[in-house]
């Protein structure tokens, strides 16, 4: 876990450096209208812009475009910098291709129990998941843009990602179960909250309270590695980087958590 975290720092500083590149010219500002391939957006309120992306607020909504997709006149007001922005979805492209062969070039761990193969019957496993599943396979190496705080350490511990939305209700509603998880096991267990969501969305986000670490990834790398569908989605990494569950937070209680951590330690 300590390695891919490392990788990650590594592979991703200059993609992290273009995507902080947010553009101040037309954040927070309203528009009449906006019209992206024919579709129309009205009563807009821009909340951010990047290099590539505007996001924003509208009647029916949130939504986002692609700069290179608006009128010149609108890429000019947003200062659309056309050489940084196809760098940008190189980048992006690049590592979604790196971290989907990853997925899928990882077999399932093999457990041997008295000399006899076993697939970890005696683990809970989540009845439904919405993503492609890696259980008992090596976790996909870690994507985030930015820590909206300290960066844990994972050192020797499990470390808990969970894909979230501010806009989701069902993501409200685990935050205090894993904030408790992250307080009961907190010598035990690194709980990350990945938001694919704008910085200044996020950032906003209080009600209820987060305890435990947050960031972002408006590319949503990881989330399109796992192919998830829907959210909450979370994955529970062992200190050896290879992971014991997979589905949503709610389907987890204190005695089946603590059955995962207790066994692969």
């Amino acid at each position: 876990m300590v390695q891919l975290l490392n990788l990650f720092i590594m592979i991703s500083k200059p993609l992290l450096l273009l995507c902080l590149a947010t553009l101040a010219a037309g954040a927070e500002e309203t528009l009449p209208l906006l019209i992206d391939k024919g579709q129309v957006y009205s009563n807009i309120t821009v909340t951010a812009v990047t290099a590539t992306d505007v996001f924003f607020k509208h009647a029916s909504g949130m939504g986002n475009v692609k700069l290179k997709d608006l009128d010149p006149k609108l890429q000019a007001h947003f200062h659309y910098d056309a050489a940084k922005s196809a760098q940008l979805e190189q980048e992006r492209a690049t590592n979604s291709l790196r971290f989907r062969q990853f997925v899928l070039t990882n077999q399932p761990q093999v457990v041997l129990a008295g000399g006899v193969a076993s697939d970890a019957g005696d683990d809970f496993v989540a009845p439904n998941i919405n993503a492609r599943s890696v259980r008992g396979r090596k976790a996909p190496p870690f994507a985030v843009e930015k820590w909206l705080q300290p960066p844990p350490d994972p050192a020797g511990k499990f470390v808990l990602v969970e894909f979230w939305s501010t806009e989701s209700d069902a993501c409200r509603q685990v935050i205090p179960q894993l904030n408790a998880f992250s307080e009961k096991y907190h010598d035990r267990l690194v709980i990350i909250g990945l938001s694919n969501e704008p910085e200044e969305v996020v950032r906003k986000w209080t009600n209820p309270h987060i305890k435990y670490t947050v960031a972002i990834d408006t590319q949503a790398r990881m989330a399109q590695a796992l192919d998830i569908t829907a959210i909450p989605h979370c994955i529970l990494v062992d200190p050896h980087s290879m992971v014991r569950y997979e589905g949503t937070p709610g389907y987890l209680d204190y005695d089946r958590l603590e059955h995962l951590l207790d066994k692969y330690q």
